[in-house]
């Protein structure tokens, strides 16, 4: 089964880095699209950054362009975010996610503290 395991959350204080990683299983990787949200306490779940298939061409939230970079290595199953200039309103729980035909599969998510 679609397995999605996140890591590398943690806290920083505002203007500092992260970097998200996202390790996939049980399924064909690098055919799909994948995509990272994020919920912040009270908030939506909000697409914050998406990579397709083959890595070519990428999308971002307006409030995380030019801060946040998405990537993915196929070789590895994995797909990353770098976050950097991170704001305390980019505090929220991180969440890998790939969607396949009608069905949508998150992660466990990655909580991401941005405090001073």
């Amino acid at each position: 089964q679609v397995q999605l395991v996140e890591s590398g959350g943690g806290s920083v204080q505002p203007g500092g880095s992260l970097r998200l990683s996202c390790v996939a299983s049980g399924f064909t990787f690098s055919r799909y699209t994948m995509n990272w949200y994020r919920q912040a306490p009270g908030k939506e779940r909000e697409l914050v950054a998406a990579v397709t298939s083959d890595g070519g061409s990428t999308a971002y939230a307006d409030s995380v362009k030019g801060r946040f970079t998405i990537s993915r290595d196929n070789a590895k199953n994995a797909v990353y975010l770098q976050m950097n200039s991170l704001k305390p309103e980019d505090t929220a729980v991180y969440y890998c996610n790939v969607k396949k035909w009608i069905n949508d599969y998150w992660g466990q998510g990655a909580q991401v503290t941005v405090s001073s």
